[in-house]
């Protein structure tokens, strides 16, 4: 089934002053749209707004349409949209198994549970190493497998928030194919934040410019 994100005027205000928008945007599978702009234009905000954690200094309206129903009234878990970060977040007293079993829908039997991990695991080129502790791996390995926990959630769609940013140039470039590789596997849109050109030329879609702090 194909998806669509949607924003239709959506803003951002702090203490009664707009920061950004009104922005409008379809996002579909294959197609990253990216919001560029400098730190405190609000990029990062919109992310969390969009998955339901605006904080409480800022003010937003507009809509958030997943497949044409309003989400923006959902709980955090029912909007059901996978975010990254610039940190990889994993948890340092879980193994890399057990930090892609966070991921996980409940529900699922044991042994459903060790097929999906042991799939992502493969996804990640990690077989095999499920027992590590994710302070052992690489930069760019505890990238990929903070990335397949939040595949494995299943989202509807995908957010990035500047994920590539701490990496260096060489593995910036592979983990950003790795990324919208597996998007576009799973038909999922994507929403990537960033300040970097690289990013947008990468993407390969559309991209919307915002402005400075202000």
């Amino acid at each position: 089934m194909t998806r669509r994100l949607s924003l239709r005027g959506v803003e951002l205000s702090k203490d009664g002053r707009r920061i950004l928008g009104p922005v409008d945007c379809d996002i579909d599978p294959g197609r990253p749209v990216v919001l560029m702009g400098p730190s405190g234009s609000g990029k990062s905000t919109l992310l969390n707004w969009l998955i339901g954690v605006l904080p409480p200094a800022f003010t937003a309206r507009g809509q958030i349409l997943l497949d044409g129903v309003e989400i923006g009234q959902l709980p955090i878990q029912a909007r059901r949209l996978g975010i990254l970060f610039q940190d990889d977040l994993l948890f340092p007293h879980l193994s890399v198994a057990e930090n892609l079993a966070f991921g996980l829908p409940a529900g699922l039997s044991a042994a459903e549970r060790q097929s999906r991990i042991a799939a992502g695991l493969a996804e990640a080129e990690l077989p095999g190493l499920g027992g590590r502790d994710p302070g052992s791996l690489s930069g760019g390995e505890r990238a990929r497998i903070a990335l397949l926990r939040t595949l494995l959630s299943e989202p509807r769609a995908l957010l990035l928030d500047e994920p590539f940013a701490k990496l260096d140039v060489a593995l910036r470039s592979r983990f950003r194919a790795f990324v919208f590789d597996r998007a576009a596997a799973r038909n999922l849109p994507v929403l990537l934040v960033s300040h970097d050109p690289a990013d947008a030329a990468a993407a390969r879609g559309p991209v919307i410019s915002l402005g400075g702090p202000g």
